[in-house]
């Protein structure tokens, strides 16, 4: 009866091992981690991940329509959404677990709990290497989901902060000069507030126009202008327009009313998108992570299948 590691002779001076289910040493010592499986599953699945990602952005512009009533709702979008990139990183982490179980180095003479912990490491570090370079190639789009709030808000200022040549404020302030037809024949007469007849009849200046805008914005929206501006911006209407002092200051009064209430409208708008922004940026960076923690676990499992597969 030969034992186990008895030496059998094949010929004069040379013998070998006797190799009766009993692993050499190379394979007994072989590494722990076979980093060309992870590698090779994280490729497919971020090349996986890159071709879904690129169909689902062509059914989501399919599906939205620039007409009203038409196509997709933003909640039937957002929804869409939310499944693709979950589908994404099923379909994905499931087919790079699986390389990278399928692929790496048969391991002998190991416990079967250790090769079922390794084949789950090397399902988790491809899902992390495919996470790492999609997230690499998409930073754009992921910087754009996330600072989508920001950008919102940015928006609210712009009308605050346009000059008097253009925008919402110098139409304002145009209108505080135009001449009422009804006003010719008092233009024509006697001048209004001791002005000239002859100014009544000319058009407000840039620097005029500049010096309004100016004084209306140096109020806040929420107090009225006071009367020393009133006084000197009715002054200067009426010398242009032809308007009693009173009437003047009054149009002033009431232009400067309607701006308010525009303005604070456009500012609560504003304040109301960049907050449906935020609330749409942190759903979509929860669902984000949500998926990609079932990608983990998906290629996990996937990983231990394929390794059952490559030792069978």
């Amino acid at each position: 009866m030969n034992l186990p590691y008895a030496a059998v002779a094949d010929e004069p001076g040379r013998a070998r091992p006797l190799a009766s289910g009993y692993p050499d040493a190379a394979h007994a010592h072989a590494s722990a981690v076979s980093w060309g499986a992870i590698l090779a599953g994280a490729a497919g699945a971020a090349a996986l991940s890159l071709i879904l990602l690129m169909l689902g952005v062509g059914f989501g512009l399919s599906s939205v329509s620039p007409w009203a009533y038409h196509g997709a709702s933003a909640r039937t979008f957002g929804l869409t959404t939310i499944l693709w990139v979950t589908l994404t990183q099923l379909l994905a982490s499931a087919m790079g677990g699986y390389l990278a179980g399928r692929l790496r180095t048969k391991w002998v003479a190991v416990h079967t709990d250790e090769v079922y912990f390794r084949d789950t490491a090397h399902g988790f570090l491809a899902w992390a290497v495919a996470s790492l370079a999609t997230a690499a190639l998409l930073t754009s789009v992921i910087g754009s989901i996330l600072g989508g709030g920001i950008q919102a808000a940015a928006g609210g200022s712009v009308m605050a902060k346009s000059d008097n040549d253009s925008g919402p404020m110098g139409y304002f302030v145009d209108s505080l000069f135009r001449k009422d037809p009804n006003t010719a024949a008092v233009a024509a007469g006697t001048p209004a507030s001791g002005a000239l007849a002859g100014d009544a009849a000319q058009p407000a200046s840039a620097a005029s126009l500049s010096e309004v805008a100016r004084i209306f914005m140096n109020t806040t929206l929420t107090e009225p202008l006071p009367a020393e501006d009133v006084a000197y911006i009715g002054q200067m209407v009426a010398k242009r327009t032809g308007l009693l002092q009173q009437e003047a200051e009054k149009r002033v009064t009431d232009t400067y009313a309607r701006m308010q209430t525009k303005l604070i409208a456009a500012q609560t708008a504003a304040r109301e998108a960049a907050d449906k922004a935020r609330k749409a940026s942190a759903y979509a960076a929860l669902w984000l992570f949500l998926s990609l923690l079932i990608g983990a676990f998906v290629a996990s499992l996937a990983a231990t299948y394929g390794g059952r597969q490559r030792d069978v």
